[in-house]
């Protein structure tokens, strides 16, 4: 056990080394008498009571203490609709007969020059050439082989693109709005450098799937009436929907001498303002006009499905690239 050694000539040394101890060292205290001296800091009176003004902040520097000025970088927002080569899939065309010949204004539309109304004005205009001699004739047909020129510029076939977008309210689905209005070409723009454009149409007020793409014999596969592809549609009415006319609705509704007949009519809420609708009709405005034509107004409508696709994991406003199943899917018609 030890004692505490309490001889006064040997308070100086180290109970148990014996060797002296080291001196012990005051915060401001000077360096007589071999005391260590007081180590440099900046924090001073100066720099205590320092405030930094806006757009600036200070810091210290190792070397020296002295105060620098730095300017102030804000963060820079990032636009989360601009995809990166890596979040976006490249489809390769499918394999088509060389031997195959194909309309020029068609060939024209999906080399992303313009629509096929626009190529039957710039074929009359005598501006497109085929294996170097010009072509006027509406019905001409190139093969995939052949030399074909706008303006005296070379047309190269441009890769498929498929997106799906959640359609936001106010914005027209159209590719140009003389009235200037907001497009959902607009909300896809930084996307691709390929000209795209919406499969089939959705009211301005109307919100959920829209398919925008290039290929345009998908787009007919898609929007044309014997297909039938099948959409589900959630609407909101202006008041409940009584049984006698959901038995109308469910008998068929005439419009543009045509009875349409929903698949499916449900109610996936308590109330009866809340209503899922199933349709293969592709008509304008149907939905709203099967509810008007019963005395209803609609006062919310969305898509949830087109075709197998849904929006999910997709929030209003943005769009993603489909997945090379889902094109294979389409392309098969593996979906309703």
């Amino acid at each position: 056990m030890f004692q505490r050694n309490n001889d006064p000539q040997r308070q100086g040394e180290n109970s148990r080394s014996g060797r002296p101890k080291r001196p012990r060292f005051i915060a401001g205290t000077s360096s007589r008498d071999g005391e260590r001296p007081r180590r440099f800091t900046p924090r001073d009176e100066e720099s205590r009571h320092f405030t930094p003004r806006d757009g600036e902040r200070r810091h210290f520097t190792p070397r020296d203490g002295e105060q620098t000025k730095k300017e102030f970088r804000p963060r820079v927002q990032r636009n989360e609709n601009v995809y990166s080569k890596r979040k976006r899939f490249v489809y390769k065309d499918r394999y088509e007969d060389p031997t195959k010949p194909i309309r020029l204004n068609k060939y024209l539309a999906n080399a992303g020059i313009c629509s096929r109304r626009e190529a039957d004005d710039f074929i009359q205009a005598g501006v497109i050439s085929v294996n170097g001699e010009i072509v006027s004739n509406l019905g001409a047909k190139v093969l995939p082989t052949d030399h074909v020129k706008f303006h005296d510029q070379p047309v190269h076939r441009e890769h498929k693109v498929y997106i799906l977008l959640n359609k936001p309210k106010n914005t027209v689905t159209t590719t140009d709005d003389p009235e200037e209005r907001h497009t959902v070409i607009d909300i896809v723009r930084n996307a691709c450098s390929e000209r795209i454009y919406p499969v089939g149409r959705l009211d301005r007020n109307t919100t959920g799937v829209l398919l925008l793409t290039n290929d345009g014999d998908l787009a007919a596969k898609l929007t044309h009436p014997k297909f039938g592809k099948k959409k589900i549609y959630a609407a909101t009415l202006d008041r409940d929907l009584t049984p006698e006319d959901e038995a109308v609705l469910r008998a068929g509704i005439r419009i543009d001498d045509d009875v349409v007949v929903p698949d499916a009519l449900e109610f996936p809420k308590e109330d009866r303002i809340h209503i899922g609708l199933e349709i293969h009709s592709g008509q304008n405005r149907v939905v709203r006009r099967m509810f008007e034509a019963v005395g209803y107004h609609v006062m919310q409508l969305d898509r949830v499905c087109f075709a197998g696709l849904t929006k999910k994991n997709v929030a209003r406003g943005k769009f993603r690239f489909l997945t090379p199943k889902e094109v294979a899917m389409l392309q098969m018609g593996a979906f309703e």
